[in-house]
């Protein structure tokens, strides 16, 4: 039988059983991996599920139809746990009809609430961290193992939790399943060395952690001679890597040179990075799209010395001034945080100005969220902005945002772009597709499209979304 790429890295350690990588003999052979937040967690759960097929498991289309449900999870914001929960609660009711399913969840909230995840969902059984998917497979055995007995619905069984951090884990030699039929995310890094204080990241991803070059371009070269023409490189802060003695802009340029791949983006770069060097790969490159998302997080010097960002505002606009010099068609998005503790009126007022002066063709925005364990909750309880004074600070920064894009994308309609179209609309007859902006755009053609260039003539824009009429013969 033909090893897989999970097989051969467990054996290259001396430790790989068929019996505990989850070969039949292992008991549950059906998984279903449910992900929720980041791009991250998106390229985890694709890395679980190619660690599972390498295994011997079948993916399953719907939990309902798997032995094992993995509830891959994000722990940026509170809300997000508290989804995370109420769709664990909701899994538990299978076990009505179906005692022996496994139930475990994975990935950053994992990480973050450990043991006591039991507490709160006595029903999961396993709990695994960012950094313990390589063994996943024989955890799940040996959590069957711990569950074979079990006869009524509620009882605990084995509960397993695997956490430790692991410096050196980037999961090399394993083979990610990508899913997507257009495009691919590319992890280059995991976990981060900056100490944002506010970000929970650091410390349930563990410090910064880079791929080997090799390693990156012999999967985009697989992908491309696949038939992928898309990548996006990854990273919590990607344009810090170094790896081997390569930088990120010898990385970029590289990817960007792999036969067949037309389009390479990067997410999410941190200001600090963004050097000269990386400035001219993007103006250089053609195959790198007209696209940078650059997180600005707060208009204020002060409060972004207190978020220990370590750049002013002023260093933020002349990074601005100097991409737009050499990529005039850029397209910039952005993460703005109000309500950070401490921050005033004037210094929202500040964050305001700074959207305004730039013009983001897009803006994620968020109200500060505590997260338990980073060094912002430490800070004096009366800094706390209060939840109606946050709400409203959010509610005024989306309606500047908003109204910023909607003013860039209107003086966009009757443009003629190259989209590569992705998947079917909501409308019926109509097909989705991104620019090499990331401007998206919906418009009438056929399904056969998909996966294939056109050019499309914006024709209206509602909101982030154009609609279009495809140009034929372009």
């Amino acid at each position: 039988m033909a090893t897989t790429a999970a097989q051969r890295a467990q054996r290259s350690e001396g430790g790989y059983r068929p019996e505990a990588a989850g070969e039949p003999s292992a008991g549950p052979r059906r998984a279903y991996v449910e992900t929720y937040g980041c791009q991250m967690n998106i390229s985890d759960g694709e890395l679980m599920e190619g660690i599972l097929a390498g295994a011997g498991y079948e993916l399953a289309p719907r939990p309902e139809d798997a032995d094992v449900i993995l509830i891959n999870t994000c722990a940026i914001r509170e809300h997000a746990e508290q989804r995370v929960l109420g769709r664990v609660g909701q899994l538990q009711a299978l076990r009505n009809e179906r005692p022996d399913i496994l139930i475990g969840v994975t990935g950053c909230m994992a990480q973050r609430l450990g043991d006591t995840l039991f507490e709160q969902a006595p029903y999961v059984d396993l709990v695994v961290g960012p950094d313990g998917y390589r063994d996943l497979p024989q955890r799940l055995a040996q959590a069957h193992g711990g569950r074979s007995a079990r006869t009524r619905p509620k009882s605990r069984g084995l509960q397993l939790t695997v956490l430790e951090l692991d410096p050196r884990e980037n999961y090399e030699g394993l083979e990610q399943r990508h899913t997507g039929r257009t495009a691919a995310w590319i992890p280059i890094q995991r976990g981060c060395d900056h100490r944002c204080t506010f970000c929970i990241v650091p410390y349930v991803r563990g410090p910064e952690k880079n791929r080997r070059p090799a390693d990156v371009l012999e999967e985009v070269t697989r992908l491309a001679d696949g038939g992928l023409t898309e990548v996006t490189l990854l990273g919590q802060t990607v344009n810090s890597y170094q790896a081997e003695g390569w930088s990120f802009p010898r990385l970029l340029r590289a990817v960007a040179r792999v036969p067949g791949i037309r389009r390479v983006r990067f997410t999410s770069p941190h200001p600090n990075d963004v050097s000269e060097e990386l400035i001219a790969a993007m103006a250089e490159e053609s195959a790198v799209c007209e696209q940078l998302h650059l997180p600005l997080q707060s208009g204020s010097d002060r409060i972004l010395k207190r978020m220990v960002r370590r750049y002013t505002v002023d260093r933020f606009l002349a990074i601005v001034e100097d991409v737009r010099a050499q990529v005039p068609d850029i397209a910039l998005s952005t993460d703005v945080i109000v309500a950070f503790p401490g921050e005033t009126e004037a210094e929202f007022e500040e964050t305001l100005a700074v959207i305004r002066a730039v013009r983001f063709d897009d803006a994620f925005t968020y109200r500060y969220s505590p997260r338990e364990g980073t060094p912002a909750t430490r800070l004096p309880p009366e800094e706390f902005v209060p939840d109606s004074v946050g709400a409203a600070r959010l509610e005024r920064l989306i309606e500047v945002a908003r109204a910023v894009q909607q003013e860039i994308n209107e003086t966009e309609v009757g443009r003629v772009e190259e989209v590569l179209v992705e998947r079917e609309a909501r409308t019926p007859g109509q097909l989705m597709g991104r620019t090499r902006r990331a401007k998206v755009v919906a418009f009438e053609a056929s399904p056969e499209r998909i996966g294939s260039y056109v050019h499309v003539r914006l024709t209206g824009t509602t909101g982030p979304t154009f609609a279009g009429q495809l140009v034929e013969g372009a």
